[in-house]
This record gives structure tokens, C-alpha cells and sequence, in this order.
């Protein structure tokens, strides 16, 4: 695999634009840059595994259905399925998004963009507040992208949208997506959370028992969505990387950086973020074995249908939709509006300020290398 990798990287500088002459001559420096670019990149699959993971068994773990260690287990192993298997269509979506076909001004705006998310993504993950790592990868893209070479790099979408074919792309695609796909997780829980009190009100306590061993097939779905749809955004980067550094053969994530990023995110899984799913697990709504379940089944709708729209959403975004559609159909008064609320202004800045942060470091390495 690490051969195969290397084999790939070495063939993207072997192109008709590094000719000298007769021979052929290879980028050192530029080879350079697409390695840190795939470092970088797994650096983020690690804070992402970190952070979103976390999520994902939080509802598992705090209704009793699962330990931490057995819970995390799962939730790793069905991520790295996932991420090898899930296809490639949000990962054609977010390498849309940047319009810079030359090496020297792309790889460099990656660099930032990816350092700036993972930057927001420690941040978070430090003081345990549960944001999205897909708003800090988008966020920080776009503010790498504006300061080095200005808006109109960027795809935004909207004369696509408001065009005569009104199609749904670029930015306008991502924001959407990561709009709308909460509020669905938040509506298929509140149904599914209605329906099942009707169905079980007379059902009795014993059946916990057959609903906590539910959970662990629909926890192994929904761990298998989250490594499908997170580890494509970052895909995604990797591929326009490849790209731009003359291996136009590739159309599609190569097996070894889906088997890397996934490995890596399931050493994040397996490191753990414990207080992002201590607050989703328990600081939003007291969560039982049925609301878990149906927490669960409502995000493993909503990221699944992302997936097959090539729409890259957020699983901790949608988790938490679910948890307050269940909590809400409980008792709305039961839920921590509190928290939610600080959740609320998180999802808000969280694309702005790894935008400024992406920009700042770019601008650092302009400064310092002078790439501009």
C-alpha cells in the first residue's frame, strides 16, 4: 500500500509541463508540497475521527447499550468500512468547489485550508463543544481561496442556481446540505419518537432489552454512513491535489488514500473526544434506549441519503438534530435549551473563523516563502 502511494505521488510530477529539454524532470520541491498536502490531510482525518466519532456513540453509550471501549470499537471498525466502500460522489462535490489548475497557487491554498480546519477542530474538541468539521474544512477552503487569488475561484453556485437550469452546486450545494440535513434528523426523530410511544405504551420494561441490542446493528449503519460521507470531504482535497499535480488519469479517490484516511480516522475514533459525547450524550436530553434508537435511525436516513446525493453534511450536526427531535417529541421541556443554544451559535461561526484562521495562514506562508 505505502509503495502504491509513493508509486502515485512520483507519477503526478512525470508530466509534459516538467519537461527540460529532451529529459524529463521531476518537482522536487512541488513533490514536496503534495506530501504535506497528504499529511496534512490525515492530520485532519485524525481531529475528524476525534471529533465527529464522538457523535456518533454518544446516544449508544449514555442509553446503556454499549460500554465506551466496545461502543468506540464499533464505531471505528464500521468507519474504516465506510471510508474504503462509500463511494465517491461527496467527494467529487467538495473538490468542485476551488477553480486554481495551477500547482503553485492550489497546493499552497490547500495546505491553509486544511490547517485551519484542523485548528478550529482541536479547538472544539479541547473545550468539548460539538461543531462540524465539514463547515471548518468549507470554511477554511474559502478563506484560503479568497486571500490568495480572490472570489472568483471559488464555485459559489448561485448563477448556477438562479440560471436557466437552476441546478444546485458549489457552495450553495454544501450549505444546504449542511442547513437542511439537521432539520431532517430533527423531524424523522420526532416522528419515529410519536409513533414508537403509540406502538409501545403498553409494551413492557423488559423490552429495553431487545431495543439496546437493536441499537448495536443501527449504530454499525450509522458508524458505516459517518466514515462514507467524512472521509470523502477530505478525498476530495487529495484528488484535486493529484490533479493539479499532472496525474490526470485519476477521476476518483485511489484505494490507498481511502485505506489511510480511514485507518487514521479510526485511531481517532479509538483516542476518543469523552466530553463532546458527554454533551450530546447526556447535556441536551436524558437519553433512554428508545430514544437512542430512534436518534440513530433518523441520522442513518439523513447521512445515507447525503451520501447517494453526494452531499456532505455533518454527522455530529445531524446527531444532535436527531437527539432534539426525540427529546423535544418526549418533552421539550426536558431538553437543555441552553445548550443547544451555544451549539446553535458554534454551527455559526464555525465557518467564518477557520476561514480567517486559513487566511491568516496563508498569508503567514506568503509572507515566508512568498507565493504570491
Amino acid at each position: 500500500m505505502f509503495m502504491a502511494f509513493l508509486k502515485t505521488l512520483f507519477y503526478c510530477f512525470v508530466g509534459d509541463k516538467y519537461y527540460n529539454g529532451d529529459e524529463r524532470m521531476i518537482t522536487v520541491t512541488v513533490f514536496a508540497v503534495l506530501l504535506l498536502v497528504v499529511l496534512i490531510s490525515l492530520i485532519f482525518a485524525l481531529s475528524n475521527g476525534l471529533h465527529d466519532a464522538s457523535s456518533v456513540v454518544a446516544t449508544i453509550i449514555s442509553s446503556g447499550a454499549a460500554s465506551p471501549k466496545s461502543a468506540v470499537l464499533l464505531a471505528s471498525f464500521f468507519g474504516l468500512v465506510g471510508a474504503v466502500f462509500g463511494g465517491s460522489m461527496v467527494a467529487n462535490t467538495v473538490s468542485s468547489v476551488i477553480d486554481l489548475p495551477s500547482t503553485a497557487e492550489l497546493l499552497p491554498v490547500i495546505i491553509s485550508a486544511v490547517l485551519g480546519a484542523v485548528l478550529w477542530n482541536l479547538i472544539t474538541w479541547k473545550i468539548g463543544l460539538p461543531s462540524s468539521s465539514t463547515h471548518a474544512l468549507i470554511g477554511g477552503i474559502i478563506g484560503a481561496v479568497i486571500v490568495s487569488n480572490g472570489t472568483g475561484h471559488v464555485l459559489w453556485g448561485f448563477s448556477e442556481l438562479f440560471g436557466s437550469g437552476h441546478q444546485v452546486l458549489g457552495i450553495v450545494k454544501i450549505i444546504v446540505s449542511l442547513l437542511i440535513s439537521p432539520v431532517i434528523g430533527f423531524v424523522i426523530a420526532f416522528i419515529l419518537e410519536k409513533i414508537t410511544k403509540i406502538l409501545l405504551r403498553n409494551a413492557q420494561f423488559t423490552i429495553n432489552r431487545w431495543i439496546k441490542r437493536l441499537q448495536w446493528a443501527v449504530a454499525a449503519g450509522l458508524s458505516y454512513s459517518h466514515g462514507a460521507n467524512d472521509t470523502q470531504k477530505i478525498l476530495g482535497i487529495i484528488v484535486l491535489a493529484l490533479i493539479s499535480g499532472g496525474n490526470t488519469s485519476i477521476h476518483t479517490a485511489p484505494v490507498w488514500a481511502r485505506l489511510c484516511l480511514g485507518a487514521v480516522m479510526f485511531l481517532g475514533t479509538m483516542l476518543g473526544g469523552w466530553k463532546i459525547m458527554k454533551t450530546v450524550g447526556s447535556g441536551i436530553f436524558e437519553i433512554k434506549p428508545i430514544h437512542s434508537l430512534n436518534s440513530q435511525l433518523a441520522s442513518v436516513g439523513s447521512i445515507l441519503a447525503a451520501n447517494i446525493a453526494g452531499a456532505p453534511v455533518s454527522s455530529t450536526h445531524i446527531v444532535i438534530g436527531s437527539v432534539m427531535g426525540v427529546g423535544s417529541a418526549e418533552n421539550y421541556k426536558m431538553v437543555n435549551w441552553r445548550i443547544v443554544r451555544e451549539i446553535l451559535i458554534s454551527w455559526v461561526i464555525t465557518i467564518p473563523l477557520p476561514a480567517a484562521a486559513s487566511a491568516l495562514i496563508y498569508m503567514i506562508f506568503n509572507r515566508i516563502f512568498r507565493l504570491a
